[in-house]
Parts: C-alpha cells; sequence; structure tokens
C-alpha cells in the first residue's frame, strides 16, 4: 500500500481552505488531515498532526504566517509552502518568511485566474516532491563519482562571468551562496531564480542589503562588471550580447512556448556563445530539468559546471539531471560553493 504524503492546509478563508484541499486530494498521493484558520493553530495543529508538508498563507488573524512558521521550524520542523497574492507588498512578507524558514512559495489559487491550472499542477509537484524529501522516501539515485575535472586549473585564468540558476529553494540558496563572497570578487555574475514579475525586486533589494558584493535586478543594456550580481526579472529572458566591443544584458519578454521566464537554459546558452570557454556555470537546487540543456552546450565549448549536491537540496531536480547527464564537475554541498568560487576565480 502506498504511503500518503500528508498536508496541514492553513487559511483564515473557509473558500482558501477548501479550494487548496480539493487542488490537493486530486491526487491520490496526497491526503490533506487537518486544517487551521491561524498561525497559532497552525503551530498547535502542526505538533498533533506531524503532516509532512504545510501550506501557509501569510496574513491571518491572532498569529500570521511568518511567525507560524517560526514557530513551526523552532517546535516541529515540516516543509512549509506560503500561498500568497503575488503583489509587492506580498512578495516582501513571502521572502521574510522564507527567512524564517518557509522553503517555496506559490501564488493562491484564484477564480478565474489564467494561472489556475499552473498552480494546481505546481501544488501537487511540489508537496510530493517535499513530502517524500521529508520523509526520506526521494526516489534512491546512484551515487555518481565526484569529478574533479583536470582541465580546471588550466581553465581559471579562462573563467569571465559566474552564471548561477535555481528554482524551488532557490531563494534561500542564492542568498547563502552569495553572502559568502568578497566585495572584491573579481567577475559578474548572471542569477536566474524561477520567481514571479513582482517578486525579483524585493528579492534583489534583500540581497544587496544582506551581501558584500553588488546585486541588482537586471535592465535592459546593463553592461556587467565585476563585484556585482545581475537578477533576471521575473516573467522576462535574460541574455547577454555582444554589440561590438559592448556586451550588455538584454531584457525580453521571451517566447509563449517558453515554459520558464526567466529560463535558466536560456541565460546560460546565451553567455556561452559570447565567452566559449568562459563560463563558470552553478545548477541549484530545484524542479525539473532547466540548465541542463546549457550545460550540455557549455561543456561542448569547454566551460566549467558545478551542480548542488543532493543532501544539501531542496528539491533534487535540476542539479540532478545534470549530474546524472555527466555534465558536472563538481558536486558541491551549498555551504561549499561559495569559499569553493572564491578559491577558483
Amino acid at each position: 500500500m502506498t504511503v500518503r504524503i500528508r498536508v496541514l492546509v492553513v487559511d483564515d478563508s473557509v473558500f482558501f481552505q477548501r479550494r487548496i484541499t480539493d487542488i490537493l486530494q486530486r491526487d491520490p498521493a496526497i491526503e490533506v488531515v487537518g486544517h487551521a484558520a491561524d498561525g497559532l493553530e497552525a503551530v498547535v495543529s502542526a505538533h498533533k498532526l506531524k503532516p509532512d508538508v504545510i501550506t501557509m498563507d501569510v496574513e491571518m488573524p491572532v498569529m500570521d504566517g511568518i511567525n507560524a512558521v517560526r514557530r513551526i521550524m523552532a517546535e516541529t520542523p515540516t516543509p512549509i509552502i506560503m500561498l500568497s497574492a503575488f503583489t509587492r507588498e506580498g512578495a516582501r512578507a513571502t521572502l521574510n518568511a522564507l527567512d524564517a524558514g518557509a522553503v517555496d512559495f506559490l501564488p493562491k489559487p484564484q477564480n478565474g485566474s489564467s494561472t489556475l491550472d499552473f498552480v494546481a499542477e505546481q501544488l501537487h509537484q511540489r508537496v510530493l516532491a517535499l513530502g517524500r524529501k521529508h520523509n526520506g522516501r526521494e526516489e534512491a539515485t546512484l551515487p555518481l563519482q565526484r569529478r574533479q575535472a583536470t582541465a580546471e586549473q588550466q581553465r581559471r585564468e579562462h573563467y569571465k562571468l559566474v552564471v548561477i540558476g535555481a528554482s524551488t529553494g532557490g531563494p534561500v540558496a542564492i542568498q547563502t551562496l552569495l553572502s559568502a563572497l568578497p566585495s572584491s570578487f573579481p567577475m559578474p555574475i548572471l542569477l536566474v531564480v524561477h520567481m514571479p514579475e513582482s517578486f525579483t525586486p524585493a528579492f534583489a533589494a534583500r540581497l544587496n542589503a544582506q551581501c558584500r558584493i553588488g546585486v541588482k535586478e537586471a535592465q535592459d543594456g546593463d553592461m556587467p562588471q565585476p563585484g556585482q550580481a545581475y537578477l533576471a526579472p521575473g516573467g522576462k529572458q535574460m541574455t547577454l550580447r555582444q554589440r561590438g566591443a559592448r556586451i550588455e544584458l538584454r531584457i525580453s519578454e521571451g517566447l509563449p512556448t517558453q515554459t520558464y521566464r526567466p529560463s535558466i537554459d536560456v541565460t546560460m546558452s546565451s553567455a556561452g556563445l559570447v565567452y566559449p570557454k568562459g563560463i563558470l556555470a552553478v545548477v541549484l537546487t530545484g524542479m525539473g530539468a532547466d540548465g541542463k540543456q546549457a550545460a550540455q552546450q557549455l561543456k561542448t565549448t569547454g566551460s566549467t559546471v558545478w551542480s548542488q549536491d543532493e543532501a544539501s537540496c531542496i528539491v533534487y531536480g535540476m542539479p540532478q539531471a545534470v549530474e546524472k547527464a555527466g555534465l558536472s564537475d563538481k558536486v558541491l554541498p551549498l555551504q561549499e560553493i561559495g569559499p569553493q568560487l572564491v578559491k577558483v576565480v
């Protein structure tokens, strides 16, 4: 008998409790085991029910979602997905919840929303992935040898740019990595995180305040500078291009057929065309395989690809795709990636 993923749904709206429950229980592998209408009730229910995953509203009476996350992670650590309005105010609150210990976020499924099916599918996938990891029931992966590429020493002087991609669990991972870099870091960094348009300005500002290097949301025409990180705007594509002697970022709407906007594949591939052999690409935690195609292209031109190891990933999807394809020159725990970047550049 298959063990189901047990979910606690937290929202002060009975309507949204029912909607989220209906979405989740379409999947027979998921069971909603309880509801809570405020943060304090969520803390009590987490103790009592021991769910595998919690979906959490942000704005609630008695105790808000941010403080509830903080209490739950201190007392009964459980993967928590924040469900909030994707406004600028909601973005700041959700980022605060991630700082408190939540691992992921999605927009609330709204009536008549063109993204309702997408949100429902994403909610299913993330609840299953997080629940299986929490219970140690992820599909076993064969241990792959950590390749320390012999050519890497010779390539150090050829690095021109670092490109980092992440998805689920990415905001915290990016913050951890960038916090390890000194203000004198000698190369530009391009950041691609699967985030909505309303979140990237707040995320870039937060990183800029917390890190020693500069961080900004990328703008069309930016010329990448050493010691500066450029975050791809949500809902758009970021590419690198050369115009004569000028190398600059291009921000575009992208194509309707592109699953991710921003896309790690799109940004990394374009960077590889401008700097053959000169890219140090890093693929961090996230669902799916965004980044794998670009990693293949980068490897054919002599660039370097690192990936985050399974143990430190919130979701071992994107890094696993790169590693299993034999594309990772190094497989590293998250805490080691920043210090290793400092050593090799």
